[in-house]
Formats: structure tokens, C-alpha cells, sequence
């Protein structure tokens, strides 16, 4: 599997980005300074670890990259398709990260930045027009469109063509563990009409709702080509992830990381 070790952080990055002009990592939870259930590299501010720790976390994770601290723009998720355009770094002024599951940008001067713990990372790259988006796509962002949204927004702001973008799928809750309940079902049947069906296995008799198929799909319906998938649950493979449903919600986030070079 393509991890690699930065400064001690071992890290996730994709075959196919890593030969674009960009810098990007999916962190693990590997190699930081947390404890506890955030143990180690926990970058989320909001789930109850020492922001000192969060901090430095996130200073480790800058230095491995090479990405100066300052250039980070993040933003505060909501499970929905808001998308802001980074025309910089976002100001320290600013204090908490604006709304939207979406980030785009151009400029090299910004690294976009994302937290997860089962939801779907979506990391989107336009070799031809030298721009960037981060999406996070958990069930209410997938059945709302996000990833279409995205090769949309990317579409208004940069001209980019969906057929140039290379896109990864980080890991994610596999269909195998991630069951849902009738109100998901039905949401999922009226999103996806007859593609629902393969996205809605029963697994032990309970429905499961198949996440990072509904995110590949909604990326090729969208004209996408360029896609690879990570293949990593975080459910299974909590040495490496934060999983929100398999510690029933007391758990650090892992990191998405992308910026031009």
C-alpha cells in the first residue's frame, strides 16, 4: 500500500497524485503528540483533546509536508456542499474555520486542509489548470451531491474539464461496517434511482449503505475518469485511522493535505 514516512509521520498518498505537481497526504493517526483516545496525530480541535496538542499536531504534519504553517486554509464542516474559493491563507484573525465541505484553490501559496474519521476524503487535482479542491462526503454530503458539486465548482471557477481531473478517494467506513437505518435507505433510493440498489447491500440480514462506491459514481456520472480509490476502512484499521462510529464518537480526526507546488 503507498504509505511513506515524513519526519516520522507515516502517511497515505495516492499513486496518481503523487506524479502530479502538487503536494498531498491523507495522515494517519500516527506519529503525534496526543493521547488517549486522540492517540497520536489527531488534528480535530472541537473533540475534546489539548489544543496544544492539536496544534503541534498540526505543526508536525506542516514541517513533514514542507508546507508552511501559515499557508493552511481549512474550513468548518457541515455535512452539506457549501464550497469557499481560497484566495489565500485563511487569516489567523479569522479564528474558526468558515462553513463548507467544499475548498478550492489556485494559488500555490495555499495548502488546503481537511479532517475525517470515516467519512469519505475526496481530493481533486486539474493538472492542465494548476487547481485544487478538497471534498468531505459523509452520508448527508454524499446524497446532497458533493462530489458532483465539486467538478462543478471547479468548472466555474478555474475552467477545469472533468475528463483532465485526477481524483482520489481516501479511506473511508467500508460498506461492511457502515449499516444504516430506514430514513438512509430511502434517501440513498431517491439520490441514486436504480443505481441504489448495488449501493445497499444486506450484510447479516441489515442494510449497509456503500459510501465510497456512491462517491465513485456520482464522480464518473459527473465525467470523472482519473479515479483511485484508497481501499482503507477506518472502521477496521483504527491503528492507522479515527473511526467516529467504531469508538462511538470519543476519537480524534485524521488529516487531508493537498496545495500545488
Amino acid at each position: 500500500m503507498p504509505f511513506v514516512e515524513r519526519s516520522g509521520l507515516r502517511v497515505f498518498q495516492f499513486k496518481t497524485l503523487a506524479l502530479a505537481p502538487v503536494v498531498h497526504a491523507v495522515t494517519t493517526r500516527r506519529g503525534g503528540v496526543s493521547e488517549g483516545a486522540f492517540a497520536e496525530l489527531n488534528v480535530g480541535s472541537t473533540v475534546g483533546d489539548d489544543p496544544a496538542h492539536v496544534t503541534a499536531n498540526l505543526d508536525r504534519i506542516f514541517n513533514a509536508l514542507e508546507r508552511p504553517r501559515a499557508s493552511l486554509f481549512d474550513s468548518w464542516l457541515v455535512h452539506g456542499t457549501a464550497a469557499l474559493v481560497a484566495g489565500g491563507p485563511r487569516p489567523a484573525a479569522w479564528g474558526r474555520p468558515p462553513q463548507g465541505d467544499i475548498v478550492l484553490t489556485n494559488k500555490p501559496e495555499v495548502t488546503l486542509f481537511m479532517r475525517f474519521a470515516d467519512c469519505v476524503p475526496l481530493l481533486y487535482v486539474d493538472p492542465v489548470k494548476k487547481a485544487l479542491a478538497l471534498a468531505h462526503a459523509g452520508w448527508r454530503g454524499t446524497l446532497q451531491g458533493v462530489a458532483a458539486r465539486t467538478v462543478e465548482q471547479m468548472a466555474a471557477h478555474y475552467g477545469s474539464r472533468a475528463e483532465d481531473l485526477l481524483v482520489g478517494i481516501g479511506p473511508a467506513i467500508s460498506v461492511e461496517h457502515y449499516e444504516v437505518g430506514v430514513e438512509v435507505v430511502t434517501q440513498v433510493e431517491t439520490a441514486f434511482g436504480g443505481a441504489a440498489g448495488d449501493l445497499l447491500p444486506h450484510v447479516n440480514g441489515k442494510t449497509h449503505f456503500n459510501l465510497v462506491a456512491a462517491n465513485r459514481f456520482a464522480l464518473e456520472e459527473a465525467g470523472v475518469r482519473n479515479i483511485e480509490v484508497a481501499d482503507l476502512c477506518t472502521f477496521q484499521n483504527q491503528e492507522d485511522w479515527f473511526s467516529h462510529r467504531a469508538s462511538a464518537g470519543k476519537t480524534g480526526r485524521f488529516g487531508a493535505l493537498l496545495a500545488l507546488k
